[in-house]
């Protein structure tokens, strides 16, 4: 593919994310696989369409000081047009800027008409000659650091209020930086020399991981191209989802209920880890479903059990589940570095609602585990509200639950990230993982348990 054309892909996907609100990493994978695109071309392509989302509020920042006209008032693909290349001014060194204009303009051109590739001829040269817009230009400290980390502001704020301004600081900043994928060897690889070997083979720069066994980062290629993928050696995961697994500790013969399982990685992860255990995996909805046991097929796991039913809703047994996992459904603010787009969509009292969702599952389902059990409550967000908060409430008002210190099941590099109350609270790049939040409550015999108690 030639670079220009690897450009205007570029511009084709964002304004399909900005018109349909598509998730970025599906529709990213859609347009290298309807374009035929070149391995070679992929990183660059991923990083023009990732790299201009994810500091979308900071190139407008500029754009607008530099624009005579309001950016509101230009046509999308024009404004996409100027983020892509003044992306490309401001974080790439591997293109001249003269041939980041040539190209800009070209592009206008074939695109529109002579006066429109000229105000982007001289809007991009302005931001050449002007320099970058001073950060002090947004305003006060919330909203310079909104600006700078390229974050919307209501976000920076309740950050802030939760966690203190150095620490938003640090977290708006780790989102921005890109994610490593990571993979863990299944059931059905070979010995790990010949995994490593076949993957090296595929082009990839494969890394042990110093948290957990079996476990690599690929530093450079697709895993999701690679040989050892197909043939079921390796499973795609990110390490801290792998650890929601690690505090389930399944074991053979147990039943085990995962509630809100899609796309599957958990429910596969632990099913590997207790072949003999029965794991019922549940999903709203059916194609997601279906996601999970195509996963299951190429994997060869037969311990699974998928069901298509509302969690809040679903019709369950008493007493039935040895352990259930409420991997809830969340604002997802832990993994904005891989899905930069959801900080321009998502709104504050979307973590509301999520979190009268995820009170109503936990309410569902308790009353499906044995004494003796343990529910395992997980979130890929950050917020407080939705977290430790929501454990809180289930300890506060439920009798027979008490709270359980996760430390005895994660590696023990990461005590420091354990709270006072013994749940795992991650933050966006901690150990090159993504934010994470993992707790374990217990169902007490009649009488015997102590709401807020850790045991």
């Amino acid at each position: 593919m030639k670079q220009m054309s690897l450009r205007e892909t570029a511009l084709d996907t964002l304004m399909k994310i900005e018109k349909q609100q598509t998730y970025s990493n599906l529709l990213l994978n859609e347009m290298i696989k309807k374009g035929g695109m070149k391995p070679v071309d992929r990183p660059l392509f991923t990083q023009l369409v990732y790299g201009t989302l994810q500091y979308k509020k900071r190139l407008d920042f500029e754009l607008e000081k530099r624009s005579s006209k309001p950016l509101h008032k230009l046509d999308l693909w024009v404004l996409v047009l100027l983020r892509i290349s003044l992306y490309q001014l401001r974080f790439l060194e591997r293109v001249p800027d003269h041939a980041v204009l040539n190209e800009a303009v070209t592009i206008a051109k074939s695109r529109g008409h002579k006066g429109i590739s000229g105000m982007v001829n001289g809007v991009l040269r302005s931001c050449l000659r002007e320099g970058p817009r001073p950060f002090t230009e947004a305003g006060g400290n919330i909203e310079q650091l909104a600006v700078e980390t390229s974050h919307p502001e209501w976000m920076i704020k309740r950050w802030i209020s939760q966690l203190g301004f150095e620490q938003t600081k640090k977290l708006a900043e780790a989102n921005n930086i890109p994610p490593k994928t990571t993979v863990r060897l299944t059931h059905l690889a070979p010995a790990t020399g010949e995994v490593l070997e076949s993957m090296e083979e595929d082009g990839l720069l494969v890394l042990k991981s110093s948290l957990r066994l079996n476990t690599f980062h690929i530093e450079r290629g697709s895993a999701a191209s690679a040989a050892a993928f197909k043939k079921g050696w390796i499973a795609i995961q990110d390490e801290a989802s792998m650890l929601a697994g690690d505090v389930v500790s399944p074991e053979d013969g147990e039943k085990i209920l995962d509630s809100c399982a899609a796309p599957g990685g958990k429910s596969l992860h632990i099913a590997s880890l207790a072949p003999g255990a029965e794991i019922t995996a549940v999903d709203l909805h059916p194609h997601k479903v279906n996601l999970i046991e195509k996963a299951a097929e190429r994997q060869q796991i037969s311990n699974i059990t998928t069901l298509a039913a509302d969690a809040r809703k679903m019709e369950l047994e008493p007493e039935s589940f040895d352990k259930i996992l409420v991997d809830a459904p969340c604002s997802g603010l832990g993994v904005l570095r891989r899905k930069p787009d959801m900080k321009w969509t998502k709104k504050e009292e979307d973590i509301t609602r999520l979190a009268a969702i995820q009170t109503d599952i936990l309410r569902h389902v308790w009353p499906s585990l044995k004494p003796g059990g343990r529910l395992i409550y997980s979130t890929c967000t950050i917020d407080r509200e939705e977290n430790a908060d929501q454990v809180r409430t289930l300890l506060q008002q439920t009798v027979d639950a008490q709270g359980e210190d996760v430390t005895p099941y994660l590696p023990e590099q990461l005590a420091p990230y354990i709270s006072e109350e013994g749940m795992l609270e991650l933050y966006p790049g901690t150990m090159d993982m993504d934010g994470f939040f993992i707790a374990s409550v217990k169902k007490m015999p009649a009488g015997g348990g102590h709401a807020d108690a850790l045991s």
